[in-house]
C-alpha cells in the first residue's frame, strides 16, 4: 500500500511517501516560511526525485488537527484537492497522536506538547503496548486523548498517572521550548525531553499511523474531510463570550428535550436518552435546570444543564454538562449554585452528593470550590475510558 503523508499543523512542514514497510521519501522543513510556500514544492520535489506517479497512491494521510488554524487549512486543502483529483480516500490522523508516534516502542509515558497560545497547549498522554503476536510490534495506546488545556492541567494528570504506573514521562513537540522552565517547576516524577531527531512533526509518522488507522476502517472521502481544530477560532470565541454573558437559568420543558439530549450525547460516553429526560418532566422528585442563551441569534440555544434528584431528603446531583464552546465561563458554577438553592428551598435538602471521574480535574476543582469534599471512590465505575468515580458530598 502506498500512502502520501502530509503535516502542516505546526511550525514544521513535512511530506512523505511510504510503501508497505519502507519510507520512499520524506521532505521536512522547519524554517521561516509559510506552508503555502513549502508544502506543494516539497511534494513536487518528492515526486521528481522518486519518479512518483501520483495515480499509484492508495490514500493520503493528513495531520488533521489540532494545530495552527492556517496550517491545518493549507494541509487539508492540499489533501482534498489531491483526493478529488486522484479519487482516493483521506485518512485523518490526529496531530498529537502522530507526534507521539515519533517515539514508537518507547517504554515511557509520552506527552506531546504543541504551543496553542493563550496559555494553552495541544497535548495528550500515550504509551506503547506490545502486541500479543510475536513480531507484531507495538500499538499506540491513548491514555488521555488529544485536548487543548493549560500546562498545569496536563502536568497534574502526569504526576498522578506516573506515580500509579511507575513510569518516566517523555515530552516532545514545539511546546517544550516554550514551557520547559514551567515543566521543570511543576513536574514531580521522572521525566526527560525527546532528542532533536524525533521531537517535531514528521509526515512519515503521519503516514505510518495512517496505515494502521486505514486498516481499522478509519478513512473518509475528500468531500467529507475537514480539519479538526479542537479549539474555536477567535471569531467563534468572541461570539461564545457574548452568548455566555447573556443567559438565564430555568427548568427544562418539553421543547428542550431534543437539544438537551444532543448536549448530553456530546459530553458523556454513556449519555441519557430522550426518554430519560422526558421522564424528568413528570417526576416530582427530580429537576433538570438549563442555561438558555438570551440572544435570538445564538447558534446554541441551550448552553448547559444539570439535574438534582431528591432521594429521601438527600440531593443527588448528576448530568452536569456545558456545551464545549461555553466552558470555562462560569456557566457550570451558576447552574450548580441555582441547583443547590432549588434543592434547599423546594425539598429542604441539606446534604448533596455527586460522582465525578477521578481524571476530570477541572470538574473536581469546581466542585471543591462549591464546598464538596471527597468521601470515597468507586473503582472502575466509568467506561469509555475506564476510570474511578470519586464520591463527593456537601453538607
Amino acid at each position: 500500500m502506498k500512502i502520501l503523508g502530509l503535516d502542516s499543523s505546526g511550525l514544521v512542514a513535512s511530506a512523505a511517501v511510504v510503501e508497505d514497510d519502507a519510507t520512499l521519501a520524506e521532505y521536512t522543513v522547519n524554517y521561516k516560511k509559510t506552508h503555502s510556500q513549502t508544502l506543494l514544492p516539497m511534494l513536487d520535489e518528492i515526486k521528481r526525485m522518486t519518479e512518483l506517479d501520483l495515480h499509484t497512491l492508495d490514500a493520503i494521510a493528513i495531520a488533521a488537527g489540532p494545530g495552527s488554524f492556517t496550517g491545518l487549512r493549507i494541509g487539508s486543502a492540499t489533501a482534498k484537492g489531491l483526493g478529488f483529483a486522484l479519487d482516493i480516500p483521506i485518512i485523518p490522523v490526529p496531530t498529537v497522536d502522530a507526534l507521539a508516534y515519533n517515539l514508537y516502542g518507547c517504554g515511557a509515558l509520552i506527552c506531546p506538547l504543541m504551543d496553542a497560545r493563550r496559555n494553552q497547549v495541544y497535548t495528550g498522554l500515550y504509551e506503547f503496548q506490545k502486541r500479543a503476536e510475536e513480531g507484531a510490534g507495538y500499538e499506540l495506546s491513548t491514555i488521555e486523548k488529544q485536548c487543548a488545556v493549560s500546562l498545569s492541567e496536563i502536568i497534574d494528570k502526569i504526576n498522578d498517572l506516573s506515580c500509579k504506573m511507575d513510569k518516566e514521562v517523555v515530552f516532545l513537540g514545539d511546546g517544550v521550548a516554550v514551557y520547559q522552565e514551567q515543566i521543570t517547576a511543576l513536574i514531580k516524577v521522572r521525566y526527560s525531553f525527546a532528542p532533536l531527531c524525533c521531537n517535531r512533526q514528521r509526515a512519515s509518522c503521519v503516514a505510518a499511523l495512517g496505515r494502521e488507522l486505514y486498516n481499522k476502517g478509519v478513512w473518509e472521502t475528500a468531500a467529507d474531510h475537514a480539519p479538526d481544530y479542537l479549539r474555536l477560532s477567535q471569531a467563534e470565541r468572541e461570539r461564545a463570550e457574548q452568548a455566555a454573558k447573556r443567559y438565564h437559568i430555568r427548568e427544562i420543558q418539553q421543547e428542550d428535550l431534543e437539544e438537551v439530549t444532543a448536549l448530553e450525547a456530546s459530553c458523556f460516553s454513556m449519555p441519557w436518552k430522550y426518554k430519560d429526560f422526558e421522564e424528568t418532566l413528570t417526576n416530582p422528585n427530580r429537576v433538570y435546570l438549563i442555561a438558555e442563551a438570551d440572544a435570538l441569534d445564538a447558534k446554541e440555544r441551550i448552553l448547559g444543564g444539570c439535574m438534582i434528584t431528591n432521594i429521601a431528603g438527600e440531593g443527588d446531583i448528576s448530568n452536569v454538562a456545558v456545551h464545549e464552546k461555553y466552558r470555562d465561563k462560569k456557566i457550570a458554577t451558576a447552574l450548580l449554585e441555582a441547583l443547590l438553592k432549588l434543592g434547599r428551598e423546594r425539598y429542604g435538602i441539606t446534604a448533596f452528593t455527586l460522582e465525578v471521574r477521578s481524571q476530570n480535574t477541572p470538574a473536581r476543582k469546581l466542585y471543591e470550590k462549591l464546598g464538596f469534599i471527597s468521601k470515597g471512590v468507586r473503582p472502575n465505575f466509568y467506561e469509555n475510558p475506564k476510570d474511578d468515580a470519586v464520591i463527593l458530598w456537601k453538607e
